[in-house]
């Protein structure tokens, strides 16, 4: 810090004090509990952007306590006051998130935001200033390009992780400017945020072709196809169900860390990966043609009602997420032309509903260990343990049985010469969902099942155990 400053420090919210942005952190965390936040949102912008902030303000509950502050701009503003300085939150934030935020902090003598009806941003913030401490009486902390107003009437400008162009612009305003670094957004951290480790579930499009031992360069380039188209939109459902989930994520010990909710990710970049995402997995689906384009509309809705409603619902929730895996099994039946068999199909419910209450059972014993009663915008309290144990335990049990009859039916010697092997897989699973189960019980479970199975090496030899059993099955 100079060794000279002048009395009054004037510190902006979004980007600056705050790794976020409050206007996007409203919309989301309004949506999340109100699906008709758009339609609202786009009449209350009929009257200003000050307007819509404190509509959205209104709606949202926002834990300010939680929320991605940066700690080195925190320090700063102490070692202003502790050399007797003033400090003031001006912010073009919605008034009433700005008291929360400085009452929580307790580290400004003054808060002001936008009310309603103007909209304390660029040359608003750089006249208010001036009027309420005097033109050139005050320094301002800023991050963005609408604040070179204000630094341009400011005495001294401080900013913060702004990238060089805005940097060569401030400097050209004034001399006495200093420049902060605290964070660093990288490629990574967008790469995290669309989650693609969870592409591996997305194989499940080859099933099809695989199951009925279809291994044409066709059938491979038309699941190919599929894989991809899914997981450009489920990439696009991950970051619509983080944004959603902010409150709930930053309550969370591990996801916490997330892009989006530690703020490695800037929130307003959400809603463009958003759209990027979806426009590419349309593109890609609409070459496999219009079955399996309705298929991935049918899956982003259900992803969509589950984000926004039905992971909050007891058993619902793990009825859709069991939906939704059997969906990709389906999809790619249907990019490829191969007719499903109904015995795959009443495997893939059973055994993803056993994996889907696995993972709510992993959440809920991770509760339990933490001393939370309720899990965080779930449905489920920890009482609930036993019943989410036994669904899981129940419905692995009955995927194995349903896998067992197939194997007695006379469907299944037309594709295996030795059907007798596909009894090995049982055995493998028998043992598998069993660990999985004692596992999870004993809270050594990832929060998803699938991937931790994908990182386990007991799970690596049970799979590669199960596959030589099809094969010799079909080859013997």
């Amino acid at each position: 810090m100079l060794n000279w400053h002048p009395d009054v420090l004037a510190v902006d919210l979004d980007g600056t004090l705050l790794r976020s942005d409050m206007l996007h952190e409203s919309f989301w965390a309004a949506f999340s509990a109100d699906w008709r936040t758009p339609l609202r949102a786009a009449k209350a912008l009929k009257a200003g952007r000050s307007a819509l902030k404190r509509e959205l303000a209104e709606r949202a509950d926002i834990d300010v306590t939680t929320l991605p502050y940066d700690q080195m701009v925190i320090d700063y503003v102490k070692r202003w006051r502790a050399a007797g300085g003033r400090t003031a939150l001006v912010t073009a934030s919605d008034q009433g998130i700005a008291d929360c935020i400085a009452a929580h902090l307790g580290i400004f003598d003054e808060v002001h935001g936008s009310d309603g009806i103007r909209n304390l941003k660029g040359a608003n913030k750089a006249a208010f200033l001036a009027e309420r401490f005097g033109s050139g009486q005050y320094a301002y902390m800023g991050d963005a390009t609408a604040d070179l107003p204000v630094w341009k009437d400011a005495s001294q400008a401080v900013t913060v992780n702004i990238s060089p162009s805005l940097r060569r612009r401030a400097d050209a305003l004034k001399t006495n400017v200093e420049h902060l670094h605290t964070t660093q957004t990288g490629f990574s951290s967008y790469l995290k945020a669309i989650r693609p480790h969870q592409w591996l579930k997305n194989v499940l499009v080859f099933l099809p072709a695989l199951a009925a031992h279809d291994i044409s360069a066709a059938a491979f380039l038309q699941s190919l196809g599929a894989f991809i188209a899914f997981s450009l939109i489920a990439s696009s459902v991950y970051v619509t169900n983080d944004l959603l989930d902010l409150h709930a994520d930053r309550a969370h010990p591990r996801k916490r860390e997330r892009p989006f909710a530690s703020g490695a990710v800037p929130i307003a970049h959400g809603g463009l990966m958003l759209l990027l995402l979806i426009g590419a997995g349309t593109g890609v689906a609409a070459l496999l043609g219009w079955p399996f384009m309705l298929a991935m509309a049918a899956y982003f809705i259900i992803t969509t009602a589950y984000s926004l409603s039905l992971k909050r619902r007891v058993i619902i929730d793990i009825c859709a997420l069991a939906t939704l895996y059997t969906m990709r099994i389906i999809a790619g039946g249907l990019a490829t032309g191969i007719p499903l068999s109904i015995w795959l199909l009443v495997f893939s419910i059973f055994f993803f509903f056993s994996l889907a209450a696995v993972k709510r059972q992993a959440e809920l014993v991770d509760n339990a260990a933490r001393g939370k009663l309720q899990a965080t915008g779930r449905g489920y309290r920890v009482e609930d343990l036993p019943v989410v144990s036994m669904m899981s335990v129940a419905s692995g049990y009955v995927s194995i049985l349903v896998m067992a009859l197939y194997i007695n039916s006379p469907s299944v010697a037309i594709l295996y010469s030795e059907p007798l092997f596909l009894g090995g897989v049982c055995g493998i699973l028998f043992y598998w969902i069993s660990r999985i189960a004692m596992l999870t019980h004993r809270g050594h479970m990832h929060d998803d099942p699938v991937v931790f199975a994908v990182r386990d090496r007991t799970s690596q030899i049970c799979t590669f155990l199960m596959i030589c059993f099809v094969i010799g099955g079909a080859l013997v």
